[in-house]
């Protein structure tokens, strides 16, 4: 037998080879079988035991341990072994066929599968399409939402976003700026109802409003820390305001990089004019669209859930009070959000999900 350890490893037939890359192919595959296929197509290419273990993130035991029974069985050595228990009752061909249906087709009087129209259509059962579903991640009955921006400077946008969170300038701060506009004072019309042992707290579902509050937010990108200031107007005049309080934090030998959305109060001549005095401010705008490229909407996000959602509030004032509470407190121990992606990372997921769109037939 070949040593193993090196980088001699016998050539595939093109049926082998056609058979493993059909297995990674297909979307019905299991994990376990394409990633056995990744080890032989990688040996085959002449990587060492090593070199695979390192690229698909394994060890070298196991690289060598799949070769070994590719060897010894070629394509059917990589098949799991059958397992001691109740044989099964339902064929491969029956769950490929049902992966195909949910993935490839509609039922004719829905937007989208059920059990129950499988179970119509597949001649399985209910509990049987369930657990199949189950098995590979599928849930027909959830859809989730994107938008992509068609900004025609997209790419250079994230380009300079992007970098300005992962290689942040010198002698600079860079702050994440935006606005959670029309925040509202809401009370619930009756008591709320505590939690008790075995009982979640519960509330009205109707209440009344009690006046509305914009926050403005500045993040500091590499502390986490927060300016936050509310206004009851959202406009060019407020947003000034905000950027006087934004030069006062932070200090006078800083450049100042913020990071905006498009929104119109950003680009007005009042806001305009108003910078060109202070030449240390510079704007970064993001791509329309793009809100997930500002770090403030993270942040955002923490604040309406840990104090906004569940909160009651009988005016304006105890509104903004609450906010201005959370705000202190989140600062004493503020931690900076991680940006793990480049640009070129986010730009090649984005190139994936437009050949996905233009594949779908839609």
């Amino acid at each position: 037998m070949a040593n193993l350890h090196t980088r001699e490893f016998p050539k595939l037939s093109e049926a082998e080879r056609a058979e493993l890359e059909r297995w990674l192919r297909r979307r019905s595959t299991t994990q376990g079988l394409a990633f056995r296929a990744q080890i032989i197509l990688a040996s085959a290419a002449g990587d060492s035991d090593l070199k695979v273990a390192r690229e698909l993130k394994t060890t070298r035991e196991t690289v060598g341990k799949w070769r070994r029974r590719f060897l010894q069985a070629r394509c059917d050595g990589l098949l799991d072994e059958p397992r001691p228990g109740a044989p099964r009752e339902i064929e491969d061909e029956a769950v490929e066929r049902v992966i195909s249906l949910t993935l490839d087709s509609l039922p004719k009087d829905a937007t989208h599968w059920s059990t129950r129209s499988m179970s119509q259509s597949s001649g399985l059962t209910q509990s049987t399409v369930g657990r199949i579903w189950r098995a590979f991640g599928l849930k027909p009955h959830r859809e989730e939402t994107f938008k992509l921006s068609h900004d025609p400077l997209f790419i250079e946008k994230v380009r300079d976003v992007v970098g300005l969170y992962l290689h942040p300038p010198e002698r600079a701060v860079v702050l994440c700026v935006d606005e959670k506009s029309q925040i509202q004072a809401l009370d619930r019309t009756q008591p709320l109802l505590p939690m008790r042992p075995g009982k979640s707290p519960r509330r009205t579902h109707d209440y009344e409003r009690h006046g509305t509050t914009s926050l403005f937010a500045a993040l500091n990108t590499a502390t986490g820390r927060v300016i936050g200031k509310c206004y009851r107007r959202h406009r060019t005049s407020e947003f000034r305001k905000f950027l006087q309080v934004i030069e006062k934090n932070v200090p006078t030998d800083l450049e100042i990089h913020l990071v905006l959305d498009n929104y119109g109060t950003h680009k007005t001549a009042l806001i305009h004019n108003y910078l060109l005095s202070r030449p240390r401010f510079h704007l970064h705008f993001t791509p329309t669209s793009a809100s997930w490229l500002n770090q403030v909407e993270r942040w955002f996000g923490l604040i309406t859930e840990k104090r906004i959602r569940r909160g009651t509030f009988r005016s304006t004032v105890e509104l903004e009070q609450a906010i201005t509470q959370y705000l202190e407190a989140y600062n004493q121990d503020s931690q900076p959000f991680v940006w793990t992606k480049s640009a070129s990372e986010i730009l090649e997921n984005l190139k994936n999900y437009c050949e996905r769109i233009y594949d779908s037939g839609h």
